[in-house]
């Protein structure tokens, strides 16, 4: 889950300390009469560093700051290619293993490239194949891959292990790591070895790349006069959508309600706490959990207009993030009924803190409740009622879950 906060430069503590690190050496270096690096290094480093702010320095126990300097010039003076190094490649890979350290699969460093990859994900607009991954038991995992996009096509399931990308193993990379592997031009091919429950070898998987538009609400009106609203993401556009949908569904007065979020892998959270308003009055949605304590609770201010509709929520194991916040908050005010499989366990919170040079910082911040003070994260959301939906199934374009969810609307 993303929350945008703000658009003030962040300045790190730790950047902070290894920018006074540089003064201190190069202040020890001119008293010595020594020069303290070869061909400008010391120049170069200090364009490196970002700020030095008083404020924002402290003692670090145990942490002698000059290794880090040690490293960086036993790898300039002795690594073969030197000629190869590239300073600020080396500075962004100290940070990334820095955010890195924490051991959470949510917290990123994300350099200027990363960082517009990512916004223009959200944008919903693309090259690529079309689905959301993460990082589930320290493995790189499919949430969900998109409806109708090259992934889906392909054959990639929610669930599936990437095992390695064009040969290359994927042990050791972060998520946005495997993201850049994984994108490409439109035309292009990647080949995804995956592991799949139930499947007792390796496959192998040629995805063709392809540009990726994400309208992230659609609907429809059924003969038996069911109206289904799918929502695949909780990107910039949905809120616009999702009132489109819901204003046609009034107009319409269905049955039924089955709100479809299956490989939905989530998005923006007010989007899920503008969507949920649509059944919930004035009520908690969502509880964030800071810890120690500190929690905010998460209310709608919409007019609830869809409540007296009987509602059905479809959700399987791709369903992740705002998806299981909307699907938690509805199954725990008995607003709908919640069908299909349990859902991917993704409820933390990430804030975006951007840096000076365009680089940028996702930190995992809180974990999500559920109204009802439930756990969303690693546990996911059981539904009220399980249904499999196979790969039987989708090779006979049967959908088991959608007809259950049909067959509850009708009898009410």
């Amino acid at each position: 889950m993303i929350k945008i906060k703000g658009r003030e430069v962040s300045r790190t503590v730790s950047l902070t300390i290894l920018c006074g690190a540089i003064i201190l050496l190069t202040m020890f270096s001119f008293w010595s009469g020594q020069q303290y690096a070869i061909n400008g290094q010391e120049q170069e480093k200090e364009k490196l560093c970002f700020s030095l702010d008083d404020e924002n320095s402290h003692e670090m126990d145990g942490v002698d700051l000059g290794l880090f300097w040690d490293t960086w010039n036993m790898l300039e003076q002795n690594y073969v290619d030197k000629g190869k190094l590239i300073d600020k490649d080396l500075f962004y890979g100290a940070l990334r293993g820095m955010v890195e350290s924490v051991g959470d699969p949510y917290t990123i460093f994300m350099d200027p490239t990363t960082l517009n990859e990512f916004n223009e994900d959200m944008a919903g607009s693309f090259e690529g194949i079309g689905a959301e991954i993460g990082k589930k038991d320290d493995i790189i995992t499919v949430v969900a891959p998109l409806a109708g996009m090259p992934a889906e096509k392909a054959g990639l399931k929610s669930g599936d292990m990437i095992i390695e990308i064009d040969g290359e193993s994927t042990a050791g990379l972060n998520v946005m790591e495997a993201v850049k592997k994984i994108r490409g031009p439109k035309d292009s091919t990647v080949i995804l070895t995956i592991a799949r429950k139930g499947e007792e070898s390796l496959l192998k998987i040629e995805i063709t790349r392809g540009v990726i538009v994400i309208k992230s609400v659609k609907y429809e009106l059924l003969e038996n006069n069911i109206f289904v609203i799918t929502v695949s993401n909780f990107n910039d556009d949905t809120d616009a959508l999702f009132n489109e949908a819901v204003n046609e569904a009034l107009l319409k007065n269905p049955k039924g309600i089955i709100l479809d979020m299956r490989n939905n892998p989530g998005g923006y959270l007010d989007m899920a706490v503008n969507m949920a308003g649509n059944w919930i009055d004035n009520d908690v949605v969502v509880v964030e959990d800071y810890g120690l304590g500190a929690k905010v609770n998460h209310k709608s201010f919409n007019r609830a207009s869809l409540k007296s509709i009987p509602t059905v929520v479809l959700v399987n194991q791709g369903s992740a993030s705002a998806a299981e916040i909307v699907a938690g908050a509805l199954q725990d005010n008995d607003f709908a009924t919640i069908v299909g499989e349990k859902t991917f366990g993704k409820g933390s919170v990430q804030v975006l803190k951007p840096l000076a040079d365009g680089s940028a910082i996702k930190i995992t911040t809180a974990k999500w409740m559920t109204p009802k003070g439930r756990s969303i994260n690693d546990l996911g959301i059981e539904p009220d009622v399980v249904v499999e939906y196979t790969l039987k199934d989708f090779e006979a374009k049967k959908d088991p879950q959608k007809d259950k969810a049909i067959e509850i609307l009708l009898r009410k």
